[in-house]
């Protein structure tokens, strides 16, 4: 069994949970990490061990004998960062969401990916949720019959204290807004149960923070089977977090997964299924994890390295990735225009990772 050798760049609030992920796995190793701010790079390296640290990837990768990269820097910084690491250095890629800001940037990211024989992953832990993959698996099975509805609800408590703390926070070049950065998650799995969007309308504030992004969103879509998708989502939430979860509804049954980050299976409830199943069912994958920040995290890199060692398709590739993107960056266009907008589309007016 190969052991792999994983690198960090950035070591933001997020980095805590790969360390965690990459220590758990038995053929995983964490070799090096680097931050702009070499104070950070120096906390990680000495809370994780015998590691080193540097600045720069650059610093970093010319020092090190490293097989997977992951960047862990701003949303917008993300594309930059891939591109330049594969073209010099030709490592493969576990990128946090989103996988870029902009869609041009998404496909760059996947070309120079395949010019370079290189793999890209893009992160969406939540997937590995126990009560999500219950509800996939009701999905694949086609037990909820004719899909109807699907709805998110992202109901977060971000103070104006979590957007000071880095200058990038709350940014359109950097950061993007509430869909964009705490929403992204809940958006995917929408897409991932209900399938390939035709069109979204949506609209857009901000409410309680001083930002240039929302703090606030809905949106309206159309799914090409011809069920409709909603989303709802805040930062506004106060005075602490409500919830992040996922309804689903079909002819044949409801499912609600609830919690805060649609960690707590709610409602299961089939036709032909009696009350004593469908409480089976939700006390076997109700609530999984308790601390669901970054628990899907190691189950994400193990599944990285098999997809590496044994040649397997992604769950998340640059491709998959790119889907929500282009959802979210369309939503944008829709609340700047205050038009329906159809997919595939290239945005006009979205200002995501513009300055």
């Amino acid at each position: 069994m190969n052991n792999y050798k994983f690198a960090l760049v950035g070591c933001g609030r997020i980095s805590g949970k790969h360390i965690d992920a990459i220590n758990e796995i038995e053929n995983a190793s964490l070799a090096a990490v680097c931050d702009i701010d070499i104070s950070k790079a120096k906390l990680v390296a000495d809370k994780t061990g015998n590691i080193n640290y540097y600045r720069t990837y650059d610093e970093m990768l010319q020092n090190e004998d490293i097989d997977i990269v992951n960047i862990l820097t701003p949303s917008g910084m993300h594309a930059e960062h891939t591109i330049d690491i594969v073209k010099k250095y030709k490592k493969h890629i576990v990128v946090e969401k989103p996988m870029a800001l902009k869609l041009e940037d998404a496909d760059e990211m996947i070309k120079v990916c395949d010019a370079n024989s290189v793999r890209l992953f893009v992160v969406k832990q939540n997937r590995y949720n126990l009560p999500v993959q219950k509800l996939r698996e009701a999905v694949e099975s086609g037990s909820f019959g004719k899909l109807v509805m699907g709805s998110v609800r992202v109901r977060w408590c971000r103070p104006q204290e979590y957007y000071d703390r880095d200058h990038w926070r709350g940014t359109w070049e950097l950061d993007g807004g509430v869909i964009t950065n705490q929403a992204s998650h809940h958006i995917d799995l929408l897409e991932w149960m209900l399938g390939e969007p035709v069109s979204v309308m949506a609209k857009t504030n901000t409410y309680l923070a001083d930002i240039e992004v929302d703090d606030t969103a809905a949106a309206i879509i159309s799914f090409e089977n011809g069920s409709m998708g909603i989303v709802e989502a805040t930062t506004a939430t106060r005075p602490k977090d409500l919830e992040g979860s996922l309804s689903i509804l079909g002819e044949n049954g409801s499912v609600v997964i609830g919690g805060f980050a649609v960690n707590k299976m709610e409602t299961w409830n089939f036709k032909g299924l009696s009350e004593t199943e469908s409480n089976s069912i939700i006390e076997k994958y109700g609530e999984m994890p308790p601390n669901v920040y970054g628990f899907g995290h190691q189950r994400y890199l193990e599944h990285v390295i098999d997809c590496i060692e044994n040649n397997k398709q992604a769950l998340v590739d640059g491709f998959e990735g790119r889907k929500s993107l282009e959802l979210i960056n369309a939503m944008y266009e829709s609340a700047e225009t205050g038009k329906e907008v159809f997919l595939r589309f290239h945005p006009h007016k979205s200002k995501l990772g513009k300055r």
